[in-house]
């Protein structure tokens, strides 16, 4: 059985906003009086460490990966085993 999500609140639609020119000096645009005139709240978001590793370790190049496998690391081991296997499939 199918459950439909539905919305309990909708966000006030935002009004169209004029490009800014870029300020030449980066503390001025940055200045905590200008982020609270402005009235918007600010979110923030955390990644934790083993996010940012697993997004490191996604990336990394088969040279980087071959790399860490020689000087020890067990986890490129088993990456670059389970990609020989493939090949070889």
């Amino acid at each position: 059985m199918a459950i439909a999500i539905t919305p309990t609140q909708t966000a006030p639609e935002a009004a169209p906003v004029a490009a800014k020119p870029v300020a030449a000096d980066a503390k001025a645009a940055t200045t905590p009086a200008a982020s609270k005139a402005s009235g918007v709240p600010k979110d923030t978001v955390t990644i934790s460490t083993a996010a940012q590793t697993a997004a490191q370790e996604a990336s990394e190049t088969p040279a980087q990966t071959a790399q860490e496998a020689n000087h020890g690391d067990p986890q490129a081991v088993r990456l670059l085993a389970k990609e020989t296997a493939a090949k070889q499939a």
